[in-house]
């Protein structure tokens, strides 16, 4: 405990040293009664001892400047969601500061060092799980905050921008089935991210509207890359009784089952067809050319800056939760079964 108050210290400081997690500290700040009386003298007291005072009142000068937060770059994924973000910052006149935290806590922290540093008037966090301490640290450094294809289930609290993931994994499906297929493989994403799961379970919808079982050996594992859309290609294809069809979860991964076909001479889609989903630049120049789900990457960037200028100006946001509709784009890969 230091001899000398400091108003420097955050809630985050205060919580680790009291043993409780930040928004804890922060119903005691706000006099809120659901604190047990024994937490909530601890937490005063250290309040005091440190000279705490929140940063309330007015928020800070507009700067002209958003931060633009990505778990990886690695991704064409990644550049498209850039490029509305760019478009519609620069309609307004305000800069942008792309980051990568790589999942790391100590790379959010130093992120959020920067940020108290320079300053910035909001937040875009792109696949990034924005929990209570993150969310109460931003808050008090008035930067508020929209989430792009939220982790986990969208929380109410923070304006989330995302697509019908569902919507999109069932018309995949269902537009193979009415192909003739009935042998659907699906090569999911990363078990983690909201979007992973709400396609697969668009897959599998689609599946048991149309009677169809879901045979779980045809339900691979992906990452969302070539490379791990290859692997799932190869295992699907080692089956003694392999699909005629394959939905991937990603475009990239898509181009990575292409390639385990073509080491086996089989061909798209004279022997298996191929769905993707984001309808990236590479998906229309492919060869064939890739039938998949197109989500509004650009759209869901413009769209997520304007609605971080909206809470800068403390408009209200009438819905909290706003997804975008997917659309099926049908190309050259997909073809009834031989």
């Amino acid at each position: 405990m230091p001899d000398t108050p400091s108003r420097d210290v955050t809630i985050s400081a205060i919580a680790e040293e009291a043993g409780v997690s930040a928004p804890t500290v922060s119903r005691v700040l706000n006099g809120r009664g659901d604190v047990a009386p024994a937490t909530r003298e601890r937490v005063e007291s250290l309040i005091r001892a440190h000279g705490y005072r929140r940063r309330g009142g007015r928020p800070r000068e507009r700067v002209g400047l958003l931060d633009l937060v990505f778990n990886d770059l690695d991704s064409p994924w990644a550049v498209e969601i850039i490029r509305g973000v760019e478009d519609a910052a620069h309609e307004s006149g305000t800069g942008i500061v792309v980051s990568a935290i790589h999942r790391r806590v100590s790379s959010t922290r130093q992120w959020l060092e920067n940020v108290r540093s320079r300053a910035t008037d909001g937040a875009i966090l792109v696949t990034t799980d924005l929990d209570p301490e993150l969310r109460e640290e931003l808050r008090e450094l008035h930067v508020p905050a929209v989430v792009v294809d939220p982790v986990g289930v969208p929380d109410l609290d923070t304006p989330t921008v995302g697509v019908t993931n569902w919507a999109g994994g069932l018309s995949a499906t269902e537009h193979l089935i009415h192909l003739g297929h009935r042998r659907i493989a699906f090569v999911a994403g990363r078990p983690e991210l909201w979007c992973s799961r709400a396609r697969l379970d668009g897959y599998r919808a689609g599946l048991e509207t149309a009677g169809l079982a879901v045979d779980d050996e045809l339900v691979v594992p992906g990452e969302f890359g070539y490379e791990s859309g290859f692997r799932a290609g190869e295992r699907l294809f080692d089956l003694a009784d392999p699909p005629t069809a394959v939905f991937a979860a990603s475009d990239q991964m898509a181009l990575g089952v292409y390639e385990a076909l073509r080491r086996r001479g089989l061909r798209v889609p004279a022997d298996v067809s191929v769905v993707g989903f984001d309808d990236l630049p590479e998906a229309r120049w492919s060869s064939p050319s890739l039938t998949t789900v197109r989500q509004p990457l650009s759209d869901m960037g413009r769209l997520a800056v304007r609605t971080v200028h909206r809470l800068v100006q403390r408009e209200t946001i009438e819905s909290p939760r706003v997804e975008l509709a997917t659309e099926l784009v049908v190309r050259d890969s997909t073809a009834p079964p031989p």
